[in-house]
């Protein structure tokens, strides 16, 4: 392959947690440059948790990109200087209520080549039971289902979030049988 660089790059941040990047391509040597665009912000965590009882957790809450409510596994962003362990536990804690027993990291994705500059870590967390008195953030609501039951939500359309599906895939092709009932 020739090699290609990147000539310029410029950001302009569009809120707190997205810039608008141009990036200034060179694809080969003398060639003229070609201008491309992506955003960054930083890196998310995507979480398939599982209680002691075999439930799952899954959080629904507004999206205004796509103008519905939308079924997703517990994630969020890392706040600066976190890692990505700590901001699993703390979004966990957030939008469930749930305590991580243990935690295995799954793995760093890309979560959209041709527009994201950052990266989904994924991780299969065991977890104590559901705090009956946990109330969730405001516009999230929170519900345990069965591995079978998301299965379901999954084949009926109603849990479509690409990258918590393949957050599913992965676990599964790591031998993880998240869908086994207890």
């Amino acid at each position: 392959m020739t090699p290609t660089r990147i000539l310029s790059r410029k950001e302009v941040r569009v809120s707190p947690w997205v810039c608008l990047v141009s990036k200034e391509v060179e694809f080969d040597p003398g060639a003229a440059p070609e201008v491309y665009h992506c955003l960054s912000q930083p890196d998310y965590i995507a979480i398939l948790a599982r209680t002691r009882s075999g439930l799952i957790p899954i959080v629904q809450q507004y999206r205004p990109a796509v103008d519905t409510c939308t079924w997703e596994l517990p994630a969020g962003l890392l706040e600066q200087g976190e890692n990505p362990e700590d901001a699993c536990r703390r979004e966990l804690k957030e939008e469930t209520g749930l305590h991580a027993e243990s935690v295995t990291y799954l793995g760093s994705y890309y979560a959209d080549t041709g527009r994201l500059e950052n990266r989904l870590h994924a991780f299969f967390v065991q977890t104590d039971d559901p705090d009956p008195t946990f109330l969730p953030e405001p516009r999230v609501s929170v519900k345990f289902v069965t591995g079978e039951k998301l299965r379901g939500h999954i084949i009926s359309g109603e849990f479509r979030h690409q990258l918590h599906l393949g957050l599913l895939g992965v676990a599964s092709l790591l031998g993880l049988d998240w869908a086994k009932e207890m």
